[in-house]
């Protein structure tokens, strides 16, 4: 593997920042970002690339390719959580093998975020329509975990209604604002990215960085949850990545995705969900231990993907799309 991918990634002040918050918990400072505003950065991302792939998606037609993409989103939205359920079950009871594979079945946002920004430093164009499979693969992983809830427990303690769990799903803030920017994007065309561009793109990197600072406050201080999950559970949370965004590859190549489109399908296949799912599964599933599911997807898997994986996942396509 080409080294200086790795170092290019390391390099950047997104991915530095977020290192700066993990010191600042394991030095002790006291260091802290108000809640309401990681909350805000956290909307303005998603309004800020759901916008940008709007207005790009208008710019390429319907092909073949992009319905193929977006179906294959999906599939792998509702495949993953079922046959990591399965591995998950041969050492967890069903409630938290079920929950983490919802959380991995889904995507961080702020993970293809990041690989878009690492993809726009190298120069590598993307198409808006990997926005949308963005959106539809938030989703479906919540519902297939609580199929697999449902199938796999007969104690009788499901209490939850499919109506509410629906729309919390598909309706959720990070869904619904993403969509919405991406129409709203749509609508509008280039004349609303020139009306926008000074506070969708001039601030975006700041934002992202800043963001990304706060992330690796929570991060570190989730790292200590790590010692109720095991060796297995961390192991989990690193190969598991690879093996979905390997599955994911091999999809895009025989879509026939170019290189910057693969590389953002990997990282969704890849990533896994740190804020719509655990809300859910808290609700949801409350049998569930949030400890398991949240500090390996955001201690673990989250740091991982930014700092190897993307990277990783790259040098992958630049040998086999040759």
């Amino acid at each position: 593997m080409d080294a200086n991918l790795i170092v290019s990634n390391f390099l950047n002040p997104p991915i530095l920042f977020f290192f700066l918050g993990m010191t600042a918990v394991f030095v002790k400072s006291d260091l802290e970002i108000p809640a309401p505003v990681p909350k805000l950065f956290s909307l303005y991302l998603l309004f800020a690339i759901g916008f940008k792939g709007g207005v790009e998606l208008i710019k390429s037609s319907i092909t073949q390719e992009v319905v193929l993409t977006l179906i294959a989103a999906v599939l792998m939205a509702c495949l993953v959580p079922i046959y990591t359920f399965f591995i998950l079950k041969l050492k967890l009871d069903t409630y938290d093998a079920a929950a983490i594979a919802a959380t991995y079945g889904s995507i961080s946002a702020v993970t293809f975020i990041t690989a878009s920004a690492f993809l726009n430093e190298l120069g590598i164009t993307v198409d808006g329509y990997m926005v949308a499979a963005l959106a539809l693969m938030e989703s479906p992983a919540i519902i297939v975990g609580l199929i697999l809830v449902n199938l796999f427990t007969t104690d009788g303690k499901r209490d939850f209604s499919w109506p509410k769990v629906l729309r919390d799903a598909f309706l959720n803030s990070s869904v619904f604002l993403l969509v919405g920017s991406l129409l709203i994007g749509f609508l509008t065309g280039e004349h609303g990215w020139q009306v926008l561009e000074p506070f969708t793109q001039g601030m975006f990197y700041g934002v992202l960085t800043f963001f990304l600072l706060d992330m690796g406050l929570v991060a570190a201080r989730k790292i200590k949850d790590l010692q109720k999950t095991g060796v297995f559970l961390i192991s989990f949370a690193i190969l598991i990545p690879i093996v979905n965004a390997v599955i994911g590859l091999a999809i895009a190549k025989a879509i026939g995705m170019p290189q910057g489109d693969a590389l953002l399908f990997a990282v969704l296949c890849a990533s896994a969900s740190y804020i719509a799912v655990p809300a859910a599964m808290r609700l949801t599933v409350p049998q569930a231990n949030p400890s398991l599911y949240v500090s390996t997807a955001l201690a673990v898997t989250f740091p991982f993907n930014i700092i190897v994986g993307i990277p990783l996942y790259l040098y992958g396509i630049n040998l086999f799309w040759r």
